[in-house]
């Protein structure tokens, strides 16, 4: 068992989830891969048992139905708790995150407690989005989340990042209920209310080229509010 734990949410993800896996078990630092899969109509879950069938480093927790990437991520989180894991990574299935920028964040880790790739530092940026989307998440990520909670983030609501173990376990992870954008500003704050380091490195976002996205309206309005509520909620 390697000491990385990269953790995919997955729903109709057939035509990505392979190529995916197959990158990350070709790179040079090792990693294992844990799919986790809300009932895919479209057979993504079964592919990724095949492939675990034949790959020990990949692992697969099999849902009932779409529940949302949040508590995707918490039951992928309390999983690799349960084994002899270190880092932990959150990384869309898409191909939008670039499976080399896991090894910069391997390193960068080293030196803080949580390391979250960035658009909108310096060297970062998002390929292929309609304007009104990056306008709508640089504003979110950058502005809004940062002047309510005062967080000192550029990209609050980025989904590509590597928690220590420690952070993870020092982590109410059963009061977080919160989906999409909101979970990561959520998880964002409440490492940073538990004083932990946090580093932003930049990456190169990619829009996805095959499959639908996940934004909705209920995902946005949710971002909204759940900067007020862990403003006043969460200690």
């Amino acid at each position: 068992m390697n000491k990385c734990l990269i953790i995919i949410p997955t729903y109709n993800e057939s035509k990505n989830i392979v190529r995916l896996c197959e990158k990350i078990m070709s790179m040079e630092k090792g990693f294992d891969i844990l799919v986790v899969d809300d009932n895919s109509p479209d057979g993504t879950g079964e592919l990724a048992e095949k492939m675990s069938s034949i790959h020990p480093e990949i692992h697969v927790i099999s849902r009932p139905a779409k529940m949302g990437i949040g508590s995707a991520y918490i039951e992928g989180f309390k999983w690799g708790l349960g084994k002899e894991y270190e880092l932990f990574f959150e990384m869309d299935a898409d191909f939008s995150h670039n499976p080399e920028d896991l090894i910069r964040m391997a390193e960068t880790v080293k030196d803080c407690d949580l390391c979250v790739g960035s658009r909108y530092i310096e060297g970062g940026g998002v390929i292929n989005w309609p304007l009104w989307r990056m306008l709508l998440s640089k504003f979110a990520a950058r502005y809004y989340t940062s002047i309510i909670t005062r967080m000192p983030m550029n990209d609050a609501t980025s989904g590509f990042k590597c928690f220590r173990r420690t952070v993870l376990e020092n982590l109410a992870l059963d009061e977080i209920h919160s989906e999409g954008y909101s979970f990561q500003i959520e998880m964002h704050y409440r490492v940073w209310k538990k004083g932990f380091r946090i580093k932003e490195i930049p990456i190169i976002f990619t829009d996805r080229q095959h499959g639908l996205s996940k934004m909705s309206k209920k995902i946005i309005f949710e971002a909204i509010i759940i900067v007020w509520k862990i403003k006043f909620t969460v200690k």
